[in-house]
């Protein structure tokens, strides 16, 4: 099918109460437009044009992409108003022109294709829902059995008879390219409202003699549009539900599937075992047998095979990722930023920071650490209280500790260094230079006790 793809992306969102855009508010990690465009892409459009309006500037730099088109609706005279903006930019060559909203991010690439079928590049295709509660959206009229849609009435316009019909008009239509042309540039704004409206086209087409057909949706989460900030959170819940039902079809076991959240793409093995609050967002993948505690966020990161992370750990792979080796044991109150590459069998304990290091097979920093910038070899035990100094004020430098090594508590190793293989570092050392494998290494002040030293006391009160 050939097809051009409208975006309506010009909305204020007065009732946002925010400076951003509305179409940028985010939706499970992304904003609202994003997911329209994602739905777009499925459709591979010969052109696909967007309507911008508030907060040009920003929305465009957000939506630029190949096959992508800007118009700019300037002042917001109405949906009509809209679509004539965008008429310069329709390609002829594709026969029907699908119209979609930016601020209803939902609508399934199936819903879409459907719509642009159902009009086929000959009729008018409206996508319809009927709804429990219709306040707010424009009603379809149709002839006395049914059959025929005859219009559509906005909600500010309609009569009481007509605000009791249920089935409503969603926003989004697919129209014979040519036809949508003649029919948008032939709009007027005699209404309530002032506005071109166009809906209005719909009594043009049945005057041309198009047929203006109907397609259905019957989960109306799919047509839902954001306009506050009680309706984003509400679509929130509906596709973090959505998310959560379709992991436990999956064989995952989620603790409380309304309390998980999904912000971007994961991927999961099996008997994963997820507790309450936990948040993932970016590209998660989870092994076999992983079990995740609560309150933990996860974002970009990699976790292997029969791995433990305790609750209110915070994994952030950021562009760099994270990486966890099987059977590691993470937390709780562990902190992994990116870089952090754990070999198998890992320990990082609770109060402990790993920052762009690598941690052979059965390391372990078991509580109060930091690692930055750091290359530990395999079953290194990393002292509580102990960290690498890696940051001289101008330039980062790297810790390499070799196989075997003990760092004991509160010690600071001033990088760059090298601790040899099977060395102990003695609590309390600040390490400035390389040490020799397989001996004991102090670094600390001799312990003197000074007798008839006094504590200082306050002056007595006046």
């Amino acid at each position: 099918m050939s097809l051009n793809v409208v975006i309506m992306a010009a909305g204020k969102g007065t009732r946002m109460r925010s400076a951003l855009p509305k179409v940028l508010h985010k939706l499970a990690g992304k904003p609202l437009l994003h997911h329209v465009l994602a739905t777009t892409h499925e459709l591979a459009p010969q052109q696909t044009v967007l309507i911008t309006g508030h907060g040009s500037a920003a929305v465009e730099a957000s939506a630029a992409g190949p096959g992508r088109v800007f118009a700019r609706q300037m002042p917001q005279l109405g949906t009509g108003h809209a679509v004539q903006q965008a008429v310069p930019l329709l390609d002829d060559a594709a026969t029907t022109t699908l119209i979609l909203n930016g601020d209803v991010p939902l609508i399934a690439p199936a819903t879409a294709r459907a719509l642009a079928a159902a009009s086929g590049g000959q009729a008018l295709a409206l996508l319809t829902v009927t709804l429990d509660d219709a306040t707010g959206y424009g009603r379809i009229l149709r002839t006395p059995d049914g059959a025929r849609v005859l219009g559509i009435v906005e909600h500010k316009d309609a009569s009481e008879a007509q605000r009791g019909i249920r089935e409503v008009y969603t926003g989004m239509m697919a129209a014979p390219t040519a036809a949508l042309k003649r029919w948008v540039m032939a709009l007027d704004n005699k209404n309530a409202q002032g506005e071109f409206y166009l809906t209005d086209i719909v009594a043009m087409a049945v005057a041309d003699g198009v047929p203006v057909v109907s397609a259905s949706v019957s989960d109306d989460t799919e047509v839902l549009g954001v306009n506050s900030p009680a309706q984003l959170a509400e679509l929130e819940r509906r596709l973090q539900r959505r998310q959560a039902d379709a992991w436990l079809d999956a064989g995952v076991r989620l603790a409380d599937p309304a309390r998980f959240d999904q912000r971007g793409t994961l991927h999961c093995g099996t008997d994963v075992e997820i507790d309450i609050n936990c948040i993932f967002e970016g590209t998660v993948t989870l092994g076999n047998e992983v079990r995740i505690g609560a309150h933990c966020v996860i974002r970009n990161a990699v976790i292997g095979d029969g791995v433990v992370i305790h609750p209110f750990t915070h994994i952030d792979g950021d562009k760099d990722g994270v990486q966890v080796g099987a059977g590691s044991l993470i937390g709780p109150f562990a902190r992994l930023r990116p870089g952090a590459v754990l070999g198998t069998e890992v320990h990082i304990g609770n109060f402990v920071e790993v920052k762009n290091s690598q941690l052979a097979n059965g390391a372990k920093a078991n509580h109060l650490a930091y690692l930055g910038d750091a290359t530990v070899g395999e079953r290194v035990n990393f002292g509580a209280g102990s960290i690498t100094a890696n940051y001289d004020g101008a330039n980062k430098h790297r810790t390499t500790i070799e196989a075997d090594v003990h760092v004991g508590s509160n010690c600071v190793l001033i990088a760059p260094v090298t601790l040899g293989a099977g060395g102990t570092i003695g609590g309390g050392s600040t390490i400035a230079k390389n040490t020799p494998p397989g001996q004991l290494t102090v670094a600390r002040a001799k312990q003197v006790s000074l007798t008839g030293w006094q504590r200082p006391v306050k002056p007595p009160k006046a």
